[in-house]
């Protein structure tokens, strides 16, 4: 897997370990199995407990709605755009739709600039405030709800793992980046709409632009027209000189510089903001997903850590001292085998399937299992001795640590065959070497040397009668 393939379900793997913390807020889930399939999988620590969240979440449905929630996620963005969209054209219209074709401009800067100055200082704000204390009143927010409502449905887990996305997020200090990469993504759009639909409009129609009051005096708007109108004019939008603001019927020329300066304030105070941020918060978030990852020193963590850790197989105890090691146990003469071949699976955990998956046994073949008590390892043996075999594959697990009782229980099986092999079931690609190397070494140093180790049924097979 390539690190891009990596970094990409970083995330949603750790979304789901959230969930499942939370989840099990309300109480624990039944994870036997799940605990012994993530030992066996990886020694990482973390790794361990994200692979244990991963097949618990598999049961009760995260991985899927969270699948389909990133399925849902561009739609439903490309609908929360158009709507934006419309109310801006909306907004334009109402700017340049009247039927007297007269604009009043400081009732038009207000009307297209105002909730995206709100919104933006709320955002400012939300820079400052503690880690998941920012506000959800935003556009972001809004998508990553509607998201997961369409993605889950109404019985889904939609508020555990939203929950857990935020939290995740939160911690990572990338929430308000993550949800302002989005916002003003949306606004930017809006605004590029409302510009090209208004340069549109007073392109190709008459309008009238003025400002009009009852209260206020003159001078105040030659004053609000000259500042509003300083940035714009850094980047070549012209600015009404205090004739053109006091006249009350300017020119051709002057209303030409009151379209430009209301369109470069628009441009400036609301477009190259939003534009500005996009890039900021993608920076941020560049620089900060690394960061999006559990806080493995929670107690809940450290917990499960503590039950990994007592699942740790034991180490291989010193050989029978009853024997000499070194010296193996002599086998049947050849002369006194059958060509029959003895698959046995030997305390193999209770849930394993047996017979093996994809073991074609022929007519030759027996087998068994037998769950290492003493009775059944008897009947096995007697069966052995009966049939005496030329080969016996013994079926172990992997993640198991022989002790001094399969040592024994070895010696007695090799005096009843021909050949002795053992498969090492569920070793994980990352694990299998270790594994095997563990029964190697041990079979060597107890003076089993005729006894080999694979961690591949196909290897354990080879030559033995039956393929898989």
């Amino acid at each position: 897997m390539t690190n891009t393939a990596l970094r990409e379900s970083a995330f949603p793997d750790a979304v789901v370990t959230e969930a499942i913390r939370w989840t099990e807020e309300k109480g624990p889930l039944d994870d036997a199995q799940a605990m012994r399939i993530a030992a066996s999988r990886t020694a990482n620590e973390h790794a361990r407990i994200t692979a244990r969240a991963l097949q618990l979440g598999e049961r009760i449905g995260l991985p899927s709605e969270l699948a389909r929630a990133r399925q849902w996620g561009p739609w439903v963005l490309l609908g929360l755009i158009a709507l934006v969209v419309v109310a801006g054209l909306g907004l334009a219209g109402n700017v340049v739709g009247g039927g007297e074709r007269h604009i009043n401009v400081i009732v038009a800067l207000v009307s297209l600039l105002g909730i995206h100055l709100v919104t933006l200082l709320l955002w400012l704000v939300g820079l400052w405030l503690p880690p998941g204390s920012f506000s959800t009143s935003s556009l972001a927010w809004i998508w990553l709800s509607l998201t997961a409502r369409v993605a889950g449905g109404k019985r889904g887990q939609a508020p555990v793992l939203v929950r857990a996305a935020t939290g995740l997020l939160a911690r990572a200090r990338l929430l308000p980046w993550a949800f302002g990469l989005v916002s003003h993504g949306i606004w930017s759009i809006s605004f590029a709409v409302v510009l090209a639909a208004l340069l549109f409009a007073l392109a190709f129609r008459s309008y009238t632009l003025s400002w009009e009051t009852t209260i206020l005096d003159p001078a105040f708007f030659v004053r609000a027209v000259q500042v509003l109108g300083w940035a714009p004019a850094q980047i070549g939008f012209p600015v009404p000189e205090a004739q053109t603001v006091l006249s009350s019927a300017p020119g051709a020329a002057g209303q030409r510089t009151w379209a430009l300066w209301l369109t470069g304030c628009i441009v400036v105070y609301g477009l190259l903001p939003r534009l500005a941020l996009v890039l900021l918060s993608a920076v941020v978030w560049r620089r900060r997903r690394a960061a999006l990852q559990p806080d493995w020193s929670e107690p809940y963590y450290r917990k499960l850590a503590a039950r990994f850790a007592a699942l740790a197989p034991p180490s291989i105890v010193d050989a029978d001292p009853g024997r000499a090691p070194g010296i193996a146990p002599s086998g049947l003469a050849p002369s006194q085998l059958r060509d029959t071949l003895f698959v046995v699976g030997f305390e193999l955990p209770p849930d394993a399937p047996w017979p093996p998956q994809g073991l074609h046994a022929s007519a030759a073949t027996e087998i068994q299992r037998i769950d290492g008590s003493a009775p059944a390892r008897r009947g096995l043996l007697d069966r052995l001795a009966e049939v005496r075999p030329r080969a016996v594959l013994l079926v172990c697990h992997a993640a198991s640590s022989p002790d001094r009782g399969t040592e024994r229980f070895l010696r007695d099986l090799l005096a009843h065959c021909g050949e002795c092999r053992l498969w090492l079931t569920d070793a994980a690609k990352d694990a299998a070497a270790d594994a095997s190397q563990r029964w190697i070494d041990w079979l060597r140093a107890t003076g089993l040397p005729r006894v080999t180790a694979m961690h591949r049924l196909e290897d354990a097979l080879e030559g033995l009668g039956a393929t898989p």
